[in-house]
């Protein structure tokens, strides 16, 4: 049977054609590369991929690797992946996470108002959408065994350093655009944290030989 490489929508494919990996370091590709390792392992013993972002709120830099993450395995045709999001407490998914998602062209769409709304965020016509809301790391909504815990703010990777049912914990940790928050550079920042994050994770799908 032949499997066809699922379209995603044409912004989104665009914006992953425009990424330069070479604007990554050597430093911050080792620190890149055990991941790389974890998805190839999985791969090579046809294995389901579990991958759960962590940081303190849930809140910014967890979402946006979650969702690139659901993406980059998407853009590659790696099969079986399956991208989680987790905070140590719950807080709500910050709004211009969820606006600087849409200017990259994901499909937004709000399921739940509350003071922790549920997004629906789509990458393409006939993919499940990401559902996209703060939540604790234990949550049912997230895994809770065979599974990688990528810790993606520092301050989770020193309150978590063990994370119940993780297979690997792997420090990927990112700069919080919460520095910027209502300051007249709030969008370029968190759209500059947002590529970041799509271009090393481009890097590391790429890697993977399946």
């Amino acid at each position: 049977m032949i499997t066809t490489k699922p379209t995603l929508f044409l912004k989104i494919e665009d914006l992953i054609k425009s990424l330069n990996t070479e604007t990554i370091s050597s430093e911050r590709k080792t620190v890149l590369q055990p991941l790389t390792d974890f998805i190839q392992s999985k791969v090579s013993g046809n294995q389901e991929i579990r991958i759960n972002f962590i940081c303190t709120h849930n809140s910014r830099r967890s979402h946006l690797s979650q969702v690139w993450a659901q993406t980059m395995a998407n853009y590659f045709n790696i099969k079986n992946v399956f991208c989680y999001s987790g905070g140590t407490e719950s807080t709500a998914l910050f709004p211009m996470v969820a606006e600087t998602l849409q200017n990259s062209g994901f499909q937004i769409n709000t399921i739940s108002k509350n003071e922790n709304p549920i997004y629906s965020i789509k990458y393409a016509d006939n993919e499940h959408p990401i559902i996209g809301f703060s939540k604790k790391l234990d949550d049912d909504f997230n895994p809770k065994s065979e599974f990688v815990a990528i810790m993606t703010c520092d301050s989770a990777n020193e309150a978590c350093p063990f994370v119940p049912g993780a297979k690997k914990r792997i420090p990927i940790t990112f700069e919080d655009p919460k520095a910027f928050d209502n300051t007249p550079q709030q969008a370029e920042k968190y759209n500059e944290r947002s590529l970041q994050i799509a271009t090393e994770l481009f890097y590391v799908f790429s890697q993977i030989n399946s």
